[in-house]
């Protein structure tokens, strides 16, 4: 039988191949494959990092659910401070009447004592003893009225002391669950604090430079110009809630403090203010009037006018002057 010829296909059987030739598709097979692997990866979409935009809108959207807690806060430390007074001014009422009592109270003992141990005095017995017809029952009258007297006096003393006491021991009571409140309250700013941390622990660092208050135009005010005045001149300061200045502010705190200036003190939450000032619709408002937002009024700026404002935003953002539309308004208080 004749030897075919090398790399020549026979008929029925598979075509043989060198084995340097295997190799060399073995190895762009696998090249293919990595190839269409790796292409498969990359159709896989990226999960990009959020921008700083998103993050600001991210703790924008926490801190509107989080400041009516804070202004909670700032209401509690603000009754806290008027029912402590309170409770001060009523204990120097009591401790006279304290005293009145014991003294009316050593009275009465004295007279139990001295009838105890002696027996009436001479002037009593002196009483008892007169042969006057009719004596003896105007004396013991007598004696009667005398003691009902002192019962009586001891008795007003006691009642007036009692109902102070009273007052005094709701006041202790309410104090003491304001101060719990107020220690539930600051454990929950500590958390807010943390959270808030953590999503800035995010943001790129970046410079801001915050433009001063405009000038303003129109009629204002003497105390609304003190007021925008020593508001203005805080733009750039930091929000810290719960601070009332001079170097830091919350809300309230910088609306306080710009009002204290002019000689108008209003109370360190939000709420307090807009009963501590009259009702303006918007249409009337003027620079110096208070602006407040969403339902439950969690936050209160300064109006400068045009639709503008000088205001504390929240943690991370500095007394600032911005447009007022980009949260809800609930309405505008004067509190001059």
């Amino acid at each position: 039988m004749a030897t075919l010829p090398p790399h020549r296909h026979v008929q029925g059987q598979p075509p043989t191949r060198p084995a340097g030739l295997r190799r060399v598709v073995h190895r762009l097979l696998t090249l293919v494959a990595a190839v269409a692997v790796g292409a498969g990866m990359l159709a896989v979409p990226a999960h990009a990092a959020p921008s700083p935009e998103e993050i600001e809108a991210a703790i924008d959207k926490q801190w509107e659910q989080l400041e009516p807690t804070i202004e909670q806060y700032n209401k509690v430390r603000a009754q806290l401070k008027v029912n402590r007074k309170k409770s001060a001014e009523l204990q120097k009422k009591i401790e006279p009447l304290a005293l009145q009592s014991e003294l009316a109270m050593n009275r009465v003992g004295d007279l139990a004592s001295r009838y105890y141990m002696t027996g009436p005095s001479q002037d009593i017995a002196a009483l008892l003893v007169s042969t006057k017809p009719g004596t003896l029952a105007e004396q013991l009258t007598m004696l009667d009225r005398l003691a009902a007297q002192q019962r009586k006096d001891v008795e007003g003393v006691l009642q007036v002391r009692r109902r102070y006491d009273g007052e005094k021991k709701k006041l202790d009571a309410l104090i003491a669950a304001q101060a719990k409140q107020e220690k539930d309250l600051a454990a929950k700013k500590k958390q807010i604090n943390a959270e808030i941390k953590r999503l800035q622990a995010s943001m790129p660092k970046t410079t801001v430079k915050v433009a001063g208050c405009p000038t303003i135009n129109g009629v204002v005010s003497t105390a609304a110009q003190t007021a925008i005045r020593v508001a203005c001149q805080q733009v750039g300061d930091p929000y810290v809630w719960g601070a009332t200045g001079p170097n830091s502010f919350d809300c309230s705190g910088l609306t306080q403090y710009a009002y204290k200036a002019a000689g108008i003190y209003l109370t360190h939450h939000t709420g307090d203010q807009w009963n501590e000032g009259r009702a303006i619709p918007r249409s009337e408002a003027r620079p110096g009037d208070l602006v407040f937002f969403y339902s439950d009024l969690h936050h209160v700026g300064l109006y400068l006018g045009s639709d503008r404002m000088v205001h504390a935003p929240r943690t991370g953002k500095p007394v600032q002057v911005t447009s007022i539309d980009y949260m809800p308004v609930a309405g505008f208080r004067r509190p001059y």
